[in-house]
């Protein structure tokens, strides 16, 4: 992943925010919106972009486009900021490979403080019954 090349391939628009608000709300785009066409990358692999493409599924367009909204500052450039911000978190995880798990064994020791703990049980379970009368 080449963050460089991938900033430069970003596109932002400015929109109207939505939600009540006085006189200055209505002549002001403060709210961005990010979009980013994964297949066209040239700042992911391969490899990369078939992982964000299954990883990401449910967040892309059909055309397979990553659109992203932020409206939280009452600035446009802070709200630039905070989509770009998150957008480039939201590849990094989606970019992570988790650790393959190792199945272990249970130690010689547990195993057997364990059975021991059976007997245990088992016995003190048996002496709670009533004596047989043979």
């Amino acid at each position: 992943m080449n963050p460089e090349t991938i900033a430069k391939e970003l596109s932002f628009k400015a929109i109207r925010s939505s939600g009540a608000g006085g006189q200055h709300v209505n002549k002001v785009s403060s709210k961005v919106e990010l979009s980013f066409d994964l297949t066209k990358s040239k700042g992911l692999s391969a490899v990369e972009k078939e992982r964000l493409l299954l990883k990401l599924k449910n967040r892309l367009t059909k055309e397979s486009l990553l659109i992203l909204q932020c409206g939280e500052a009452r600035s446009q450039y802070q709200n630039k900021n905070l989509v770009t911000k998150r957008f480039f978190e939201l590849l990094k995880k989606a970019l992570e490979v988790p650790k393959k798990r190792r199945p272990t064994k249970p130690s010689k020791s547990s195993v057997e403080k364990r059975l021991k703990s059976k007997r245990k049980d088992s016995e003190k379970k048996i002496n709670r019954r009533r004596p047989s009368l043979e």
